[in-house]
């Protein structure tokens, strides 16, 4: 399907000096800043202001600044410095925001560490980074039972910490210090962190403030890990404008965002991945999207014309920008702002480089390849990292010199991301370098395949795997979340007729799988190797020890059967091992609070994903219903059993 287009002839000089220069001609005045210098003037000029809400709580410009200030001179005392690096493992409450700006006031750079990972990849990423000291919560502790000393718990060691003054520490981070390590799953099998400058976060911040017309007053949720950089744009561009952040409790199915975007309208932005964009279009009515958000950023995958309908046909004014950019050069280097008169199928271009950023579509030779032509698509400019933090090999393979802007020192990403340019300069993502699979000899572009089938009236969205369930059993599946009502002999027939005419036989998937919804992983990507192999919706019956006993396991059953689309399932099975991800788990919550009168918090439905875990789950928080007279408190309690 697609390969790096060969530049054997060059390009005339009118041509490489537009794809180089004139379309990259990006430059832009940034502040010679540090994100927390840019927090504490905003702090100065608005101290009263709303900064932070989770729940009931709420932190002012002047509150949020202060506590920064303690716990920076606290982390002063345990020796943080400018380039230390500092673990940050928080849920999102209040505390996590004045964790991370303490790590820069104080001099260091943070490395963000999601509670929900397991201990072991925890425990690497503090050991490869070197974390000196710990920023967490004394519920989460015991993820860590290497820390020590440096383990500071900003909920119960507060009582010291307050004892710190309020001022300013002096001599905080410079502008060409490390703000934080990101990692990222790594090809390797360990993960890798990506070392973020905060000239490269301020250069973004400052263009994401303009850009996506943050102002004071706004409000923008925050629902996404701090380990996912999709959080930057939620979290700092408010706090630098004016504005104050939402910051909504860990969910697995994104049902904390839909309640938030219910109860509030006018965001003045909202970060999410085209996974959850869809989600979203299936849960709201059409009145109800309208005056939403005034912006939605969308990025960290693929963006379909298709999922954005609901919002074009409802809700015109509201701004979908598809944002496109990898860890290791800020977030977003690139956007595209969806018009009225783009097509209304087929996948968004990602657009064009934000302020102070090249992008280049390169060939093989390291050339610019012209426009329309495929090529590797790097990114040079301000937003470029350091590299990969003890990773001088890897670093010196994807980051590499610049040849065509900024001097001798520049750099540019590799990215691994086939492009081209339009001819009116803007760039059309096209999928992997090493997106390539043989069957039976046959190389196939899994991604052509993908889009032949979503031009499918049938078809919602899709995705196409080679799998080899079995050795040397290599065949194509392709998984399709079906629009409207699937036809009487099934989805398989009609699709496999209609990608036959279009494609060679080589390239027709052996198998089709309707699937509900795709499964997420918890940055809101599609989870590919979550996706069940074509004999999975296969079981056998439950025996009959394992059926329903009570009438509350004999609904829920009925509910878990009907939403894994199966007959009947036992009361002892994990419905994840049958197929529920974080999105189906989302309505099956909604289907119980409407059966049973009850709200299941997120976490009891993975602490007990069983039909008889969960049944137990429900029947006593019907039973603290009933007790407090049906006030709804025991709704709210978490039940451990």
């Amino acid at each position: 399907m697609l390969a790096l287009t060969p530049n054997r002839a060059g390009l005339a000089e009118a041509d490489r000096e537009r794809l180089l220069y004139l379309w990259n001609a990006t430059g832009a005045a940034v502040p010679d800043l540090c994100v927390h210098e840019l927090f504490e003037r905003q702090a100065a000029a608005s101290p009263e202001a709303l900064a932070v809400v989770h729940d009931d709580r709420r932190l002012s410009y002047r509150e949020l600044d202060r506590r920064a200030n303690q716990v920076a001179h606290h982390l002063r005392r345990l020796g943080v410095g400018r380039e230390t690096l500092v673990g940050v493992c928080m849920e999102r409450v209040p505390e996590l925001v004045v964790a991370l700006l303490a790590v820069w006031k104080a001099g260091g750079a943070y490395v963000p560490l999601d509670p929900a990972y397991p201990p072991e990849r925890l425990a690497f990423m503090v050991g490869d980074a070197g974390a000196r000291v710990l920023l967490t919560q004394e519920k989460l502790r015991a993820l860590f039972p290497a820390a020590g000393d440096g383990l500071v718990c900003l909920d119960t060691d507060w009582p010291a910490i307050a004892k710190e003054s309020a001022e300013r520490p002096a001599a905080g981070a410079l502008p060409s210090n490390l703000a934080y390590v990101m990692y990222t799953s790594g090809s390797t099998g360990q993960p890798k962190g990506a070392m973020i400058l905060h000239s490269g976060l301020v250069n973004y911040l400052t263009w994401a403030i303009e850009a996506y017309g943050v102002t004071a007053g706004g409000s923008v949720p925050v629902h996404s890990s701090i380990s996912f950089d999709l959080t930057v744009t939620s979290l700092y561009p408010a706090l630098l404008a004016g504005g104050h952040v939402e910051l909504l409790p860990e969910d697995a199915g994104a049902q904390n965002l839909v309640a938030a975007l219910r109860r509030a309208k006018n965001r003045t932005l909202v970060k999410i991945t085209p996974a959850h964009l869809e989600l979203l279009g299936r849960t709201f009515a059409a009145d109800e999207v309208v005056c939403m958000t005034r912006c939605f950023v969308i990025g960290g995958e693929n963006l379909r014309a298709e999922n954005l309908t609901l919002w074009r046909n409802f809700a015109p004014a509201t701004r979908l920008i598809n944002e496109y950019g990898p860890t290791e050069t800020v977030v977003g280097c690139c956007v595209y702002e969806v018009g009225p008169d783009d097509p209304h199928d087929g996948s968004i271009p990602i657009g064009r480089p934000i302020a102070n950023t090249q992008l280049y579509v390169l060939g093989a030779d390291l050339e610019p390849v012209p426009p329309g032509a495929v090529g590797e698509l790097y990114i040079g400019g301000a937003g470029v990292a350091r590299g990969y933090l003890n990773r001088p090999e890897l670093t010196a393979e994807r980051f590499v010199a610049d040849p065509f802007f900024g001097g001798p020192e520049a750099r540019m990403y590799k990215t691994g991301d086939l492009a081209r340019y339009r001819p009116d300069g803007v760039l059309e993502y096209l999928g992997r370098v090493d997106s390539q699979v043989k069957i039976r000899g046959h190389r196939v572009e899994l991604g052509e395949i993908e889009a032949v089938l979503a031009g499918n009236a049938r078809v919602r969205a899709c995705v196409v795997l080679a799998r080899e369930d079995a050795p040397g059993d290599k065949e194509l599946v392709a998984y399709v979340v079906p629009e409207g009502e699937a036809p009487a002999g099934g989805l398989a027939p009609a699709l496999r007729a209609f990608l036959k005419e279009r494609l060679p036989e080589f390239m027709v998937p052996a198998h089709f799988i309707a699937v509900a919804a795709f499964p997420l992983t918890r940055n809101g990507k599609i989870d590919r190797d979550a996706l069940p192999p074509p004999a999975g919706g296969d079981a056998p019956a439950p025996a009959d020890d394992d059926l329903p006993r009570t009438e509350t396991e004999r609904t829920l059953a009925a509910i878990w059967a009907k939403l894994l689309k199966r007959e009947r399932i036992g009361i002892g099975e994990d419905v994840f091992d049958l197929g529920a991800h974080s999105l189906l788990a989302m309505r099956a919550l909604s289907q119980i609070r409407d059966a049973f009168d009850v709200n299941v918090p997120t976490r009891n439905l993975f602490e007990h994903p069983t039909v008889a875990g969960l049944a137990g789950v429900i029947d006593r928080l019907t039973f603290l219903e009933a007790s407090n007279g049906g006030g709804g408190d025991g709704a709210r309690e978490e039940i451990r059993l």
